[in-house]
C-alpha cells in the first residue's frame, strides 16, 4: 500500500516552532519513504479557530520547504481538506456507532466532573477520568436530565486492554477502561476531535501518522473507533516534543518563535530548519540546511526517543540574536 501521511494543523494561533517540527518530521518520513504528503485543517472547534491562520499556516509551511501532494489550497481525491466542510461524514459515523449501541447521553456538567478530580486522572490533557455517572441511566432518568440540559454523547469504552506498538514510542499498552468512556460529540453539538480525526484518516486513506507525544495516550480511543466503523487503522509514531530549558513544551512564553515572527525578523528558513535538524537527530551540527536536503539522510529511529530540551543559546541563535556555533 502506498504510504500516505498527514499533518493537520489547527488554525488557532500562529505556528510555532515546535508544530514546525512535528510537520517537518511528518514530511520527511512521507517523502523518504517516496510516500504522499497530506495537509489538513482541523477546524471543527470553531471557537477556537481564526480564518486568519489559515492560510498563514500553509505560506508558512511552504517557506519552510514543505510542500503537499494533496489539501486545502490544491485539493485532491479524499477532499474536502478543511474538517468544517465535513460535518455529514462525522454525523454518518456517529449514526453508525449509535447503531452498535457504543454511545450514550452525557448530561454531567463540568462542575459534576471537576468534582471528581481526586479519581485517577485519565488521558493528559482531558482531566480526571470520567466516573461513568450517567452510562447506566434508565430512560426515565435520561428524559428527566434531559429536560433540563442538552446531553454530550460518550463512546462506551470496552472492558479490555489497548496495546498497540508505536514507532517511535515502542511498545504501548492501557489499561481497561483508561481515562473513561470518552465524549465523541459535546453537549453544544461540535463533534470531538478523538472523532473527527479517526473519519478524517479513514476517508483519505492515510497509512502513517507522524505527530507529537502529547497525543499518544488519545491512540487507544482513536484506535478503538477506527474498529468500530470497521476500518483499518493507520500505523503511528509519536515524537517527543521540543522542550524550552524549563523543561515545558516550547511556547510564547520561551520568546518570539512562531515562523512568522522569525520570518519577519529576516532569519532565513534554512536557518529554522538546520536549528530544528540539529536537536532531533537529523543533523549533526548547527548550520542552515534546507528541508529536501535532509531527505536521503533521514530515518525516523535517529530521532531522540526523549523530550529535546534545547538552552537558551539555541533559542537564541534560531531568533537570529546571537552568532552561530564554531
Amino acid at each position: 500500500m502506498t504510504y500516505r501521511g498527514r499533518f493537520a494543523p489547527t488554525p488557532s494561533g500562529e505556528m510555532h516552532v515546535g508544530n514546525a517540527r512535528t510537520a517537518l518530521l511528518a514530511w520527511l518520513d512521507a517523502r523518504s519513504r517516496g510516500g504522499q504528503f497530506i495537509l489538513r485543517i482541523e477546524d471543527i472547534d470553531k471557537p477556537r479557530c481564526k480564518p486568519q491562520y489559515y492560510d498563514l499556516l500553509m505560506e508558512d509551511l511552504r517557506w519552510l520547504g514543505i510542500d503537499w501532494d494533496e489539501g486545502p489550497d490544491i485539493g485532491g481525491p479524499f477532499g474536502p481538506y478543511v474538517q468544517s466542510l465535513r460535518l455529514g461524514d462525522y454525523e454518518r459515523a456517529l449514526k453508525r456507532l449509535e447503531e452498535q449501541h457504543l454511545l450514550y447521553p452525557c448530561y454531567c456538567s463540568r462542575a459534576e466532573l471537576m468534582a471528581v478530580a481526586s479519581a485517577p486522572h485519565g488521558l493528559g490533557s482531558e482531566g480526571p477520568a470520567y466516573p461513568g455517572t450517567c452510562r447506566k441511566l434508565t430512560e426515565e432518568e435520561r428524559r428527566e436530565r434531559e429536560s433540563r440540559k442538552s446531553p454530550s454523547l460518550r463512546f462506551r469504552l470496552p472492558d479490555r486492554a489497548a496495546a498497540f506498538e508505536d514507532g517511535a514510542a515502542g511498545p504501548q499498552r492501557f489499561e481497561p477502561g483508561a481515562g473513561g468512556d470518552f465524549v465523541v460529540r459535546r453537549a453544544d453539538g461540535i463533534v470531538s476531535y478523538q472523532l473527527a480525526v479517526v473519519v478524517d484518516d479513514a476517508a483519505m486513506g492515510i497509512t502513517d501518522v507522524v505527530r507529537g507525544a502529547d497525543l499518544l495516550d488519545s491512540t487507544p480511543r482513536q484506535l478503538l473507533l477506527f474498529e468500530a466503523l470497521g476500518v483499518e487503522a493507520p500505523r503511528y509514531a509519536h515524537v517527543p516534543l521540543l522542550c524550552g530549558p524549563d523543561g515545558k513544551r516550547l511556547a510564547k512564553r520561551h520568546g518570539a518563535l512562531s515562523i512568522r515572527a522569525l520570518r519577519e525578523r529576516g532569519v532565513r528558513a534554512e536557518t529554522i530548519i538546520g536549528a530544528i535538524a540539529s536537536v532531533s537527530g537529523l543533523h549533526d551540527r548547527v548550520e542552515p540546511i534546507a528541508a529536501h536536503e535532509l531527505i536521503g539522510r533521514f530515518r525516523l529511529e535517529d530521532v531522540p526517543g526523549e523530550p529535546v530540551i534545547v538552552d537558551e543559546q539555541w533559542i537564541s541563535r534560531l531568533a537570529g540574536e546571537a552568532p552561530p556555533a564554531p
